[in-house]
């Protein structure tokens, strides 16, 4: 694994992530919840943004961002183009703290304990890839419930990896 290697998964989902919103023809059915689920996409697109922009954003780039997580799964109907946003926020804090992430930062220790242990830099990125994977599913699955709409918005496709 490479530092490259996870900023480029990251980007593809957040792309990914941009598209499933945005793939919503009414707006409203980004908060609509049926029975069984308590995050919606709005959430879900909330909270992503939210955690990269702190666990990567800020504690790895030294963005300064602050992260308020109650309001990432408390507020609702936040308006598409402010989840758009967010998501585009994140896409730049990711892409420029990635870049700029020595390889050898990867064995080191993540500034943060997380869930009560310390891990190495690079064993927490990949578990924030795999949480963003994990909710992008939640968030297509989402999107064909409420909007009865099976088409695919490109989730997670391997030629995004390359890169330009």
């Amino acid at each position: 694994m490479s530092v490259e290697a996870v900023r480029r998964i990251l980007l593809r989902d957040l792309a990914a992530l941009r598209r499933e919103v945005e793939a919503y023809e009414r707006e409203a059915d980004l908060w609509v919840c049926p029975p069984g689920v308590t995050n919606p996409t709005g959430t879900l697109a909330l909270h992503l943004a939210g955690n990269l922009r702190h666990f990567v954003g800020a504690q790895l780039g030294g963005t300064g961002f602050v992260r308020d997580r109650e309001a990432e799964f408390g507020d609702r109907n936040v308006p598409r183009a402010t989840l758009l946003a967010h998501i585009a926020d994140a896409v730049e804090q990711v892409d420029r703290a990635l870049s700029d992430l020595p390889e050898t930062r990867l064995a080191t220790t993540y500034p943060l304990e997380v869930g009560g242990v310390r891990l190495p830099t690079g064993t927490f990125l990949l578990h924030l890839a795999t949480h963003f994977a994990y909710h992008l599913g939640q968030v297509d699955y989402h999107r064909r419930l409420v909007t009865g709409s099976a088409q695919t918005v490109g989730a997670q496709a391997i030629p995004e990896l390359a890169g330009p």
